[in-house]
């Protein structure tokens, strides 16, 4: 006989106001209970549900109210080793809010807010992804750069490694939408501790920031420019940094991932090492109109082009993306493709969704089959 839910018992047992204050004294919001995860509100509303980013899965969810009570509860089966990040739609009258469930502390930020986060059986936080004290930091400096292809200023942060030395040379990592993988993806902290770990060499990281990434990260011909004929010569002059194609390596989520595969293929093997995360591969098998609408018209143009005649751009290319997200069969599909070009790639999924935590815990992977630690590889 399968185990009765803690939410099933308390709801048989017709509680009062006391009962459900003792109820979620002994319980952590959400009640994960084997493949079930509970969801509860408490409060005065006409109606509440459930809004989380599970693509296949009803995106809209209405809680049941436990009857004589206000305390609002949902059943969810949700596998283990999940990471799902939502809010609560909650409406009285004609006022309705999306709010972070107010019985969980545990919280995720993104360029837009925060969202609540339910992890379940299996899943938890990397330790290579929290801050380590024995870890030394590396240097994090802004920079800005005047780019003539794209006719103005360009900021970011460079990241040296702890240690560094003008006389060694390290490789170089660029990253698409720096700040946000430094903010929401605590990415300094990563790189520090899988240097520590020697888990990845030493490395030089530029962090380079859009102000209008939908239009410049969608195969956008100055872009590629941009990073190639001149960020890159002029870092190369400046830094200690191996000036070839198998120490670089170029990285981006989402639009950030199209930007990276649309720059290595219109400077193929500039680029020995590509880490695409949840990339926004939109195509279309017939005819070149999108369902994704128009801000991805060159992406689909760019896209179908390339699978139509697809071409080794790079030597070894990472691949990961979540599985509760609309773009895994972009993703998916897009590994034959690239495999078949006779390029050296890695897919990884997880049960996790299009957000900045999913894309940190993909990293020690990604980062360390791109770019094997210093017991491997030494650059001298």
């Amino acid at each position: 006989m399968t185990e009765r839910l803690a939410i099933e018992v308390l709801c048989d047992a017709k509680p009062d106001a006391a009962a459900v204050d003792a109820f979620l004294a002994a319980h952590q919001v959400p009640i994960v209970e084997g493949h079930r995860a509970t969801f509860l509100w408490r409060g005065q509303a006409d109606a509440v549900k459930l809004r989380h980013w599970i693509f296949g899965l009803e995106s809209a969810q209405p809680l049941a109210r436990l009857e004589g009570t206000d305390l609002f509860y949902l059943v969810v089966e949700i596998p283990p080793r999940s990471r799902v990040e939502y809010k609560l739609e909650v409406r009285r009258g004609e006022h309705v809010e999306w709010i972070e469930d107010p019985l969980n502390p545990h919280r995720a930020r993104d360029p837009f807010g925060a969202n609540s986060v339910l992890a379940t059986a299996g899943y938890q936080l990397p330790e290579w992804a929290r801050e380590d004290p024995l870890a030394r930091r590396g240097l994090l400096e802004p920079f800005s750069f005047h780019s003539r292809t794209l006719g103005g200023p360009r900021s970011g942060h460079v990241y040296m490694p702890a240690r560094w030395r003008k006389t060694r040379r390290y490789p170089l990592l660029v990253v698409h939408d720096g700040s946000d993988y430094l903010r929401y993806a605590g990415m300094r902290a990563v790189l520090d501790n899988l240097i520590h770990r020697l888990e990845i060499p030493s490395l030089i990281a530029v962090f380079v920031d859009s102000p209008d990434r939908l239009h410049e990260y969608a195969d956008h011909e100055a872009h590629a420019r941009f990073l190639c004929e001149e960020l890159v010569p002029d870092l190369e002059r400046r830094l200690p940094i191996v000036s070839e194609p198998r120490a670089r390596c170029l990285m981006g989520a989402s639009f950030g991932a199209v930007a990276s595969l649309s720059t290595a293929v219109r400077y193929p093997g500039f680029w020995g090492r590509l880490l695409l995360q949840s990339g926004s591969f939109a195509f279309t098998d017939i005819g070149s109109r999108n369902h994704r609408g128009p801000v991805f018209d060159r992406v689909v143009a760019f896209m179908n082009a390339y699978r139509e005649e697809p071409t080794a751009v790079s030597e070894r290319v990472f691949v990961s993306c979540g599985v509760y997200e609309s773009l895994i069969y972009e993703n998916r599909s897009l590994i034959p493709i690239l495999d078949a070009t006779g390029m050296q790639v890695r897919l990884v999924e997880a049960r996790d969704g299009h957000n900045w935590e999913n894309w940190r815990d993909r990293l020690r992977e990604g980062l360390s089959w791109l770019f094997p630690g210093p017991l491997m590889m030494i650059y001298e």
